[in-house]
């Protein structure tokens, strides 16, 4: 019985998990002339898809909110994997004095959820001149990335057995040295998998572009999105949805090209 049961109960929620991805492409694909809220389940009687894509690039101006997230996406889980593993580094490696603690006080900033700090950040922002810059983005992104980045590069970095650290320094080798040759490039799965995830969370974020960021060419991509839609105005559903389509896609890219050292990273870093 079971083995009719299984099957039949993975099918249902496969056909579950797949609807939502059904009506975004659908919905996507119609003109908006065809799109009625009482018939999202229709299939499209006239492919629009691409025409609906130029339109939700030109009228949010995705150009420049596209560079942005890029940079911001590239930058910020960069400098917060670099600083994770040398946090990692200093506590397994170097066997830095009360390094639990540190790293209970590192990893104690995802405590509090971001609509907590989100105000106090805000008013820091505008104080020092960071609010609506890309200096700023950067920033924030690289910050809230480095808890998780330390979490796992701290387990990973574990796993490396002492004496490589001991026979670097017989060898007459430097702290930094051992760090940027030996323990970095021993952790280049863990590393790229962590930058992955940190990438997805930046590309995907719109609290954080929303609260410090107004501009144009500062805004990241989901917040340029977000401007589609307005009470007076908006743009079809049709467009938004095909919006959405484009810039989710970047990050399946990213995921499906990187997979190998994904998967290896999070084997490896035991997550």
């Amino acid at each position: 019985m079971s083995r009719v049961i299984r099957p039949v109960v993975l099918t249902i929620l496969g056909v579950i998990w797949l609807a939502p991805l059904y009506l975004l492409l659908v919905n996507a694909a119609k003109p908006a002339a065809e799109y009625a809220s009482d018939a999202v389940w229709r299939p499209i009687a006239e492919f629009a898809l691409v025409d609906n894509i130029v339109d939700a690039w030109e009228r949010a101006g995705l150009g420049e909110a596209v560079l942005s997230t890029v940079i911001y996406s590239i930058a910020g889980p960069a400098v917060a994997v670099l600083i994770g593993a040398a946090i990692g580094y200093a506590i397994v490696a170097l066997r830095l004095k009360h390094g639990f603690f540190w790293f209970v006080l590192v990893f104690g900033g995802t405590v509090f959820p971001l609509q907590m700090i989100i105000l106090p950040l805000f008013v820091g922002y505008a104080e020092v001149g960071l609010f609506d810059t890309r200096l700023g983005m950067i920033a924030v992104y690289a910050a809230i990335s480095v808890p998780f980045s330390a979490l796992v590069m701290r387990n990973f970095l574990g796993g490396i057995a002492h004496q490589v650290f001991e026979a670097a320094v017989m060898d007459g080798a430097t702290t930094w040295r051992i760090f940027w040759r030996i323990y970095l490039p021993m952790s280049r799965s863990a590393l790229v998998a962590v930058f992955i995830l940190q990438a997805t969370f930046v590309w995907n974020d719109l609290l954080l572009g929303l609260a410090l960021s107004q501009s144009g060419d500062v805004r990241p991509l989901m917040t340029a999105l977000t401007s589609m839609q307005s009470t007076y105005g908006g743009s079809q559903l049709p467009t938004v949805l095909a919006g959405g389509l484009l810039v989710s896609l970047p990050t399946v890219v990213l995921f499906l090209s990187t997979q190998r050292f994904f998967t290896r990273g999070l084997n490896l870093g035991q997550f």
